[in-house]
């Protein structure tokens, strides 16, 4: 496993509940370091969703800490615009139904909304736009409506739109959730190339056949929404016996 040094999130005995008092997570520990390839693995209803969704941001614990590049992470610390725009330029998550996160009437709409949040000049925002749609071989999409394109081209118009601000952090929740054998190969294809860039790529499955390929090192969450075990990727995938005991084969 590589070396890392950088802490990027750090987790403190993270408890999550949700309105009516059900468990989502509970007693979260862990760090996470600039460049790793992460995969957190649980059965359905572990709480996986949720610990990526605190890690963007987009939900608060009732009990524990959460760090975000050395800085403590709750609502209030959004109301910084310094912090707020340094962390949403560097931290992105999608969705497992992309069209949670699909808005714009045109995929070309839909790949530039970030690059006009930023500021950025037209000229730049076209020319970022056409790497990166060339990069995902859907230039031939631009003019089409994002909810007109299949499940794999909604993901690839999903996860450009969030890779075109050239983020440095990338969660990916169930990416191949729901594609072809074809599409879901081309995707993991893509997510591999983030590491080649140097990205932090976080990504929760439950889909073990793809592990081994974009992950160096996994988290395991239980059906009582803790982490059971934390380990290389090739050592937990070999364990079989802990896998059949934790429903995930």
């Amino acid at each position: 496993m590589k070396s890392f040094k950088k802490p990027i999130f750090k987790l403190e005995n993270v408890s999550f509940y949700y309105l009516d008092h059900k468990v989502a997570l509970s007693s979260i520990n862990l760090e996470i370091y600039e460049g790793e390839r992460i995969c957190l693995l649980g059965p359905n209803g572990s709480g996986k969703t949720t610990l990526l969704k605190i890690l963007d941001g987009l939900l608060y614990p009732q009990e524990g800490k959460v760090f975000a590049f050395s800085k403590e992470i709750k609502e209030k610390t959004f109301d910084d615009p310094e912090f707020n725009r340094f962390f949403r330029k560097n931290v992105v998550l999608l969705f497992q139904n992309v069209e949670a996160q699909l808005f714009s009437p045109r995929v070309e709409d839909e790949i530039s909304l970030g690059l006009i949040q930023l500021g950025l000049k037209p000229e730049d925002i076209k020319e970022r736009v056409k790497n990166i749609s060339g990069f995902f071989h859907i230039e031939h999409l631009l003019e089409r409506s994002p909810y007109q394109l299949s499940e794999g081209e909604k993901k690839k118009v999903a996860l450009a739109s969030l890779l075109v601000i050239d983020p440095s952090i990338i969660l990916l929740d169930e990416p191949t959730n729901g594609l072809d054998p074809k599409s879901a190969k081309e995707f993991i294809k893509y997510i591999k190339e983030l590491e080649v860039r140097g990205k932090t790529v976080i990504t929760a499955t439950h889909d073990l056949n793809i592990v081994h390929e974009i992950s160096d090192k996994v988290y395991i969450l239980g059906e009582d929404k803790r982490i059971l075990r934390i380990g290389k990727t090739e050592e937990i995938l070999n364990d079989k016996k802990f896998l059949e005991d934790t429903n995930l084969i």
